[in-house]
């Protein structure tokens, strides 16, 4: 059973419709009437298949204006890179002593971030960091030597994207507090860089239907083509 609020916001949202990107950025944000700062999220369905390992879609998007939540950083470092790394900030810093920490249960951390020689060691905590999608990945930039700058990205507003199975792509890509032009500009920032991440394999129309909606609100279907300033690729 959906709730009275969610029926009313989705009252004049026409479900088949395609709305430019401005406008879906209006109405979601209009709808966001939880008594808590809601993330805006955003749905991509690609025309991938990722269960081929050329039509993977994976990267990270620095958004423009953050993502509007306080994220707090583990890196695995020894000795100087430790030392920088608490200089640029990191919640939490160390070694075998942060890899027994974590394989007893206690994850007091949202992104983390290897040093290349510290990845033997934090490859046995794969079970536990992958399925929570906190695995270092020098894919991504968290597997390197530059833990400062990996740092800012991580609490600056770097957001990771993996397609799923199903060539479905999710994100939070701000707040419901931030002003339209600062979400509308996170979403063309987002789905730019995923257009870029386009896989050699991946044939036919690439960005096949794009959705926005709040934690608690309806989703409201985005024109694709109204997402980029040359038009969608």
């Amino acid at each position: 059973m959906e709730g009275k609020r969610l029926r009313d916001a989705k009252k004049s949202i026409e479900r088949t419709k395609l709305y430019p990107v401005e406008q879906a950025v209006k109405m979601v944000k209009e709808r966001a009437k939880a008594k808590f700062d809601e993330t805006i999220e955003i749905a991509m369905n690609l025309g991938v298949d990722p269960r081929h390992a050329d039509q993977m879609v994976r990267g990270v998007c620095a958004l423009p204006n953050g993502t509007g939540r306080s994220v707090r950083v583990a890196v695995f470092a020894r000795g100087d890179k430790a030392d920088e790394a608490k200089a640029a900030g990191a919640d939490v810093v160390g070694a075998e002593d942060l890899l027994a920490q974590v394989q007893g249960g206690n994850i007091n951390f949202d992104k983390c971030i290897a040093t290349p020689d510290m990845m033997p060691l934090v490859g046995r905590l794969g079970k536990i960091l992958g399925p929570r999608g906190m695995m270092p990945n020098p894919k991504v930039g968290t597997v390197t030597m530059d833990v400062a700058e990996a740092i800012r990205g991580a609490k600056g507003g770097a957001v990771e994207f993996r397609v799923e199975k199903a060539g479905i792509l999710h994100a939070g890509i701000g707040k419901a507090s931030f002003t339209e032009a600062a979400l509308i500009e996170n979403v063309k920032a987002f789905t730019d860089a995923v257009s870029k991440a386009k896989p050699t394999g991946a044939k036919g129309t690439f960005v096949k239907r794009v959705a926005l909606s709040s934690t608690m609100g309806p989703g409201v279907k985005v024109e694709p083509s109204s997402l980029s300033s040359g038009g969608a690729h």
